[in-house]
């Protein structure tokens, strides 16, 4: 007696879910927020502190998706192109909220500092480092380290200078290397 395997689709195929989405089927649309939505609450939550908020960011963002779902091209990934749509959402609603507020400006070519940040700290520790920067400082942050966006493009994206993106970068990496200095001091028993 022969005995056959049994394939289980684990994955539905990305394109025909976005065909039958486009076409305003629930299903489909309700398969790719479950696909994305955890991922997506991922960035929003970047941006935002408040879980909260950043959930009802993330639930706009993704009505703008599917409203706008015949705008996806299928040039880059579906995924690159969602995540946009929420760090722009997520910028949009902090600017609802008055609550980004750019340092000025200051000439930061000259000044040299490191690329990079010891630590032993777990990441939700330094995410909650990164959640008491200024909103300014903590956007230019994420986008620049972590999203990848260049200095022109965040300028572009949140309307300020390339000189004050790079500056709240800077102001930001020196606040969060001396508040992690400080916690490895506490942690190391030397203070």
């Amino acid at each position: 007696m022969k005995s056959f395997l049994k394939v289980i689709q684990l994955h539905k195929n990305e394109s025909a879910l976005i065909k039958k989405a486009l076409k305003n089927s629930r299903e489909a649309q309700r398969i790719l927020f479950d696909m994305y939505a955890p991922k997506m609450l991922s960035v929003c939550r970047y941006y935002i502190k408040d879980i909260h908020q950043a959930e009802e960011a993330m639930l706009n963002g993704f009505f703008k998706v599917f409203k706008n779902l015949n705008g996806f091209k299928s040039e880059g990934s579906f995924e690159g192109w969602i995540r946009r749509i929420m760090i722009r959402e997520s910028i949009s609603y902090l600017r609802q909220k008055k609550r980004i507020e750019f340092v000025s400006n200051e000439d930061v070519s000259t000044t040299n500092y490191s690329n990079s940040i010891q630590t032993n700290l777990e990441v939700n520790e330094i995410q909650k480092l990164i959640d008491q920067l200024p909103e300014g400082y903590k956007m230019v942050f994420i986008m620049y380290a972590i999203e990848g966006y260049k200095h022109h493009e965040i300028a572009e994206l949140l309307n300020i200078s390339v000189g004050t993106s790079k500056s709240q970068l800077f102001k930001a990496r020196k606040m969060l290397q001396e508040q992690i200095n400080k916690l490895n001091k506490t942690s190391y028993g030397t203070n």
